[in-house]
């Protein structure tokens, strides 16, 4: 319960800020329509490889997975970049009270070999978990827990890594290695806060969803129920409900995305004053984390 408290405490104070100054948010929002585009481009492709060689044995299997990493590929590479953005724009916030797009951007022309080499390590364990996991007749619970498993510890890992190379100005390996030194001195503190801002966030995700989905059919239904054998205002009715939930989804979408970046971007530069200052007392959190701690 202290975990959710702190959780929903934190999503405030990242609010606040993002109140305080917009540009806060706007990587964010370019996230999820590019990365919709992306994915609704890269659907058109990739089911045409589906179609043409579904019946090809081990050589359709591996052009369609290929195709299918590429995608896969691409949407990491969105959500990096932007995610980099907001890490850039949260410790902007925070170190000189503004948070300047255009230096965001700067970054990424900075860094965007890196953060590609991100994006493609996480296709590579995406790919992994792939792997492990085996097709639907070898599936067992085993290997299912330990894909798992690998998909929570690396997602965990890549939301300190980022940070490290974008804060620090430093490769992947070099992030890996600072994400890995510190997380071994506040194993306790990432996985209470790790939970914390997961579990609202997700519980968000499921409101606005739920919310979302109520809507689209509440608004569908009567529509279509009133159309008739009119096409037309059938597929009108399913747009107006899919357009309707498609809001929530999208509200969820920005919300979650730019609380957890927040959280782990303060979660990082309070890390490192510790790790360089040797001990934690004394040591003050940026001012959203600390008034999360600030009762513990």
């Amino acid at each position: 319960m202290d975990s959710l408290k702190r959780g929903w405490s934190f999503l405030l104070q990242a609010w606040q800020m993002a109140l305080a100054d917009k540009d806060l948010l706007k990587p964010s929002i370019y996230a999820m329509v590019v990365g919709f585009i992306v994915g609704l481009l890269g659907a058109i492709p990739l089911g045409l490889l589906v179609f043409l060689f579904a019946d090809g044995g081990l050589a359709g299997q591996v052009i369609m997975g290929i195709g299918g990493s590429l995608l896969v590929f691409l949407q990491f590479s969105v959500t990096y970049i932007f995610s980099a953005m907001t890490v850039y724009l949260v410790y902007g916030y925070l170190s000189e009270g503004d948070g300047q797009m255009e230096k965001a951007w700067e970054i990424v022309r900075r860094d965007w070999l890196d953060i590609l080499s991100l994006a493609a390590a996480s296709t590579l364990v995406n790919v992994l978990k792939a792997i492990i996991r085996g097709n639907r007749r070898n599936r067992n619970p085993g290997r299912d827990v330990f894909s798992e498993l690998i998909d929570r510890v690396w997602t965990q890992a890549t939301y300190l890594v980022l940070p490290a190379m974008v804060i620090e100005d430093i490769n992947l390996w070099d992030g890996l290695k600072r994400a890995t030194y510190i997380a071994k001195g506040n194993l306790l503190l990432i996985g209470v806060g790790m939970v914390g801002v997961g579990t609202i966030t997700g519980i968000i995700n499921f409101v606005l969803g739920f919310i979302g989905i109520l809507l689209g059919l509440g608004i569908a239904f009567p529509v279509v129920a009133a159309a008739g054998e009119s096409v037309p205002l059938v597929v009108i009715g399913v747009m107006l409900g899919a357009f309707v939930a498609s809001i929530f989804f999208m509200a969820a979408s920005v919300i979650s995305s730019y609380t957890a970046t927040a959280y782990h971007t303060c979660l990082y530069l309070w890390a490192r004053d510790v790790e360089r200052a040797g001990t934690s007392e004394g040591i003050l959190a940026p001012a959203p984390l600390a008034a999360v701690l600030a009762g513990d």
